[in-house]
């Protein structure tokens, strides 16, 4: 399905689709080995939400979760904006992403154009518990090719995050662990091989997702660049649709908060989403 995004305060020139970046990603998604599902068909019930937190059932009722299969894989894309600096200029991006729980991936493919003129293509992948981030000129001379154990968990917690925004049904399991905070929050914890990763979630009174904060991701802080520190990384989201009964949604912002000051590096906007889908399918637009 296709969805508009809603405008943001950066500057929204935007990048034409790139049929080449589909069928590289398609097809490196497929060669990945994932699972080819489906999952479990059995509908949710409220007895499988009785025992969270009341802000995570709120969430998963607003997406309405029980009465529906859980949710095994899903592809996204989205465009909006990406800066690698605070002092650099918007840069439009296009991104493709697929998540699955069958075996928990991560592939997600960016695309930008440094200074409106050279193309950089990033992949940000989490699969057999190893997290990457490469990043090539021209898909063809890596600038970026990172993979160690703080990339394992910073993956592995991005996953949480694409878990709770756009599938929440797919935490449904005894990988998940869910704490109450407080009336507008809950804490979850998730594991995969052994590695568990954790985030705070806010909703609000229909159980939206207004935002999502962890500790788990490690970066540059622009004001000390040479060293990686651990820092809070959050995604607050900026609006909700409704599509074919499900909630959805319209974008996000992805914001470090260093100890020098709050950095939003991104703003997402969701174009497209389509749940339960094999690994080699192509998208359907």
């Amino acid at each position: 399905m296709q969805i508009q995004g809603v405008l943001s305060s950066a500057p929204r020139a935007t990048l034409a689709p790139s049929r080449s970046m589909r069928a590289t990603f398609v097809r490196e998604v497929a060669a990945a080995g994932l699972p080819s599902g489906p999952g479990p068909r059995d509908p949710v019930t409220e007895a499988d939400l009785a025992a969270l937190p009341e802000p995570a059932q709120r969430l998963l009722r607003f997406m309405a979760v029980p009465g529906h299969p859980r949710t095994w894989s899903f592809h996204a894309r989205w465009t909006g904006t990406f800066r690698r600096r605070p002092t650099e200029a918007w840069m439009p991006l296009e991104a493709w992403q697929y998540d699955t729980s069958l075996e928990v991936a991560r592939i997600f493919h960016m695309r930008v154009r440094l200074a409106g003129l050279v193309p950089i293509r990033v992949r940000d992948t989490y699969v057999r518990g190893c997290g990457r981030m490469l990043g090539r000129v021209f898909d063809a001379v890596s600038i970026v090719d990172v993979s160690n154990e703080r990339m394992d968990t910073g993956e592995l917690v991005t996953y949480l995050n694409d878990c709770v925004l756009l599938a929440p049904s797919m935490l449904l399991g005894p990988q998940t662990t869910w704490t109450p905070v407080d009336g507008g929050a809950f804490d979850v914890a998730f594991m995969d091989r052994a590695r568990t990763v954790r985030a705070r979630v806010f909703v609000d009174e229909r159980g939206a997702v207004t935002d999502f904060s962890t500790m788990d991701r490690y970066a540059s802080d622009p004001a000390a660049p040479e060293e990686m520190v651990q820092a809070r990384w959050s995604t607050p989201v900026r609006g909700w649709t409704t599509h074919e009964g499900r909630p959805i949604p319209t974008g996000c912002d992805a914001v470090w908060h260093f100890p020098s000051g709050d950095f939003t590096y991104g703003r997402f906007d969701l174009s497209e989403i389509e749940l339960d889908v094999p690994p080699g399918a192509p998208p359907a637009s």
